[in-house]
């Protein structure tokens, strides 16, 4: 499954997860330290749902959540 929103075009992107090490200074140590980057990918929350389009006609489409949060699609 290509996990691509359907109404707003969302897919996922590629980021980073940043690893620290240490004590923060609040806490009385001398700072964290950037140990290393790992590459993740963020993926919308696609699901697939009954949309009832313009025309009248129901097609099943994949839709991320915030677009049926936002009302973007009228649910059959």
């Amino acid at each position: 499954m290509s996990r691509i929103c359907s109404v707003t075009g969302k897919r996922p992107v590629k980021g980073r997860v940043i690893i620290h090490k240490g004590q923060s200074k609040k806490s009385g140590g001398i700072g964290l330290q950037l140990v290393k980057q790992n590459n993740r990918v963020f993926k919308p929350n696609v699901q697939r749902i009954r949309v009832r389009l313009a025309n009248g006609q129901v097609k099943r489409m994949w839709v991320c959540a915030k677009a049926i949060k936002a009302g973007l699609v009228e649910k059959a």
